[in-house]
């Protein structure tokens, strides 16, 4: 695919743009051959939903319409590169908010249409599993991946060539719900997962009893349990109202709630691990930025003799350089869509 009329040759780096509106950041990222990272933009529309507790699928989507063009700009400007300098567009095709995905797949269609550059449909859980690629060159397929963040909670192991086998997931709650979920009981408002994360570092995570909710197949999670019981908690501590609970209360709280999902993650993440015998893990997410996941998994891992990676904070949240990143190797297969590619909002490592 030559760039600005120049003939192609094998040693020609392969740059993709990459959009991602899966929810509310609206993300461009620039990539070189699948790992570099160019150029990186991020617009949140997070001070838009804060005040009712949680996403709002139209404002998610009224928020990519304004923004996408400019992270666009930015991540072009930052990567010193034009539009012809893209060798393809690459987007989120799923799973995520109708509206949000809509946005992003018609803008990426659009520049691939006037740029006449293939278009790369990518799957949003199987890229943010790319990002700990991205970050560690040893990481090779197979490993057992954790996708952890606000709506998906999958456990899997990646055989390489896109194939995914998915061991488990979420029967209720994803583990960034019950995050926010809690943290709206105990008044900290949201997001929840930061706080939370943050605020445990002064509680006592044994303080609170609380579950670790067992599901009858061994790699799936439940953890609408482990916030149901949170609620009652501070019902019977404080009437149910957080202003009745002492500072050093909600800290614990917090703490032992974080405990309690942490827990279920990390043992069932190393029970994959043996059970399949893959010794490489990657965990990938909004919530796989959280620190005391990343402390107890990458601990745990050690003692099995696993190697276990987690990409940088900045790459756990919601990027186009994953969507980007991710969009080479499927490039190299020849995977790439028509123009009347659809979205699909249930997507699921497929």
């Amino acid at each position: 695919m030559p760039r600005d009329g120049a003939a192609s040759t094998k040693s020609a780096a392969i740059r993709i743009l990459g959009i991602e509106t899966s929810c509310d950041e609206t993300a461009v990222g620039i990539v070189e051959d699948g790992r570099r990272i160019l150029g990186h933009a991020v617009a949140s529309s997070l001070t838009l939903h804060a005040p009712y507790g949680g996403v709002i699928p139209e404002i998610a989507a009224r928020a990519h319409v304004e923004t996408i063009w400019d992270m666009t700009l930015q991540a072009l400007a930052e990567s010193r590169l034009s539009l012809a300098d893209l060798d393809a567009v690459a987007v989120t095709q799923g799973p995520g908010l109708p509206g949000a995905l809509l946005v992003g797949l018609a803008f990426a269609k659009g520049l691939a249409l006037c740029l006449d550059r293939p278009l790369i449909p990518v799957d949003h859980l199987a890229a943010h599993l790319y990002a700990g690629e991205m970050s560690d060159e040893t990481v090779q397929p197979p490993y057992v991946g954790l996708v952890v963040s606000g709506g998906h909670t999958v456990l899997c192991v990646a055989h390489g060539e896109g194939r995914f086998e998915v061991l488990g997931e979420t029967k209720d709650d994803a583990v960034g719900e019950a995050f926010d979920k809690v943290a709206k009981l105990l008044g900290l408002g949201y997001p929840g997962g930061p706080v939370i994360d943050r605020l445990s570092e002064e509680g006592r995570p044994a303080s609170v009893v609380l579950p670790r909710a067992q599901s009858k197949q061994p790699f799936d999670f439940s953890f609408s349990g482990l916030k149901t019981a949170v609620f009652h908690y501070v019902r019977k501590a404080a009437d149910g109202q957080p202003a009745g609970l002492e500072p050093q209360q909600i800290a614990d709280i917090a703490a032992s709630f974080q405990e309690a999902a942490v827990d279920v993650l990390v043992t069932k993440t190393l029970r994959a691990a043996q059970r399949t015998g893959v010794r490489r893990v990657v965990a990938g997410g909004g919530v796989a930025a959280n620190r005391r996941l990343r402390a107890r998994l990458t601990e745990a891992g050690a003692a099995d003799k696993l190697q276990v990676v987690f990409p940088p904070p900045a790459l756990c949240l919601d990027n186009g350089a994953m969507i980007a990143g991710l969009a080479y190797p499927l490039l190299q297969r020849g995977r790439v869509a028509p123009l009347s590619v659809a979205s699909d909002p249930n997507l699921c490592l497929t």
